[in-house]
């Protein structure tokens, strides 16, 4: 599969995943990569460019054992755009599937 497309997927599942509850980095990467083969030199700079572009907030919390874990949450922002994704997706899996020869519109 194409390295940029399949970028733009997983882009999107890192939002939905996120949206559902606030997560570490390997947290994203554990639960994505149960479906997708994943690692974290493509889920990482992810969450970077998705918290740099306000989609994202972070914030540390303390273990009992460890460094701080860097949690990420979903903005006001990244709900918007996580609609829109969404949105985005459907529209294109409805078109492949007409050019595949499946549903007729």
């Amino acid at each position: 599969m194409n390295t940029q497309f399949k970028k733009g997927i997983i882009e999107l599942c890192v939002l939905k995943i996120v949206s559902r509850k606030d997560m570490y980095g390997f947290e994203v990467i554990e639960n994505i990569s149960k479906e997708i083969e994943v690692n974290e030199n493509t889920i990482y700079p992810i969450l970077r460019r998705l918290t740099k572009q306000e989609y994202f907030e972070t914030y540390k919390e303390s273990m009992s054992i460890g460094a701080p874990r860097k949690y990420y949450r979903l903005t006001s922002l990244g709900v918007e755009r996580l609609s829109e994704a969404e949105l985005e997706w459907s529209s294109f899996l409805e078109s492949v599937s007409r050019v595949l020869g499946g549903n007729k519109k």
